[in-house]
């Protein structure tokens, strides 16, 4: 049953990643990958609301499958996130890699941070 909790949050994941990633990428004319960046700050923040949720016995085994490792899983991509910042860094627009590379971890971070802080004054 599990495996099946997972196969189902990542059917939503997935296809909601390519989808918000040509949304929000149409509407930047620039070479920085906005749409990778949004889908991996939403994870984030998904997975620390998540994580704060399980924390205070607010959230199931059950939907940590389904959210955490399907839905944010296939949600979220770092093999997309790197292999970007390397095409950035080949192609001569370093400054736009590592402001890729700071930018993803301190929002990464930060909405993981802001997640738990939710929870905790949801549930705490």
């Amino acid at each position: 049953m599990n495996w099946a909790l997972i196969i189902a949050g990542a059917a939503v994941g997935a296809p909601l990643r390519y989808l918000t990633d040509l949304s929000v990428q149409k509407r930047h004319d620039t070479v920085f990958p906005w749409g990778t960046f949004a889908v991996n700050v939403a994870g984030c923040l998904i997975l620390g609301l998540l994580a704060g949720a399980v924390t205070y016995d607010a959230a199931s085994n059950s939907l940590q499958l389904l959210v955490g490792t399907g839905f944010c899983g296939a949600l979220t991509t770092y093999s997309t996130f790197s292999y970007e910042t390397m095409r950035l860094a080949e192609s001569g627009a370093r400054f736009f890699a590592a402001a890729n590379i700071v930018a993803s971890i301190v929002a990464g971070l930060g909405a993981a941070f802001l997640g738990v802080t939710v929870a905790q004054a949801l549930w705490g």
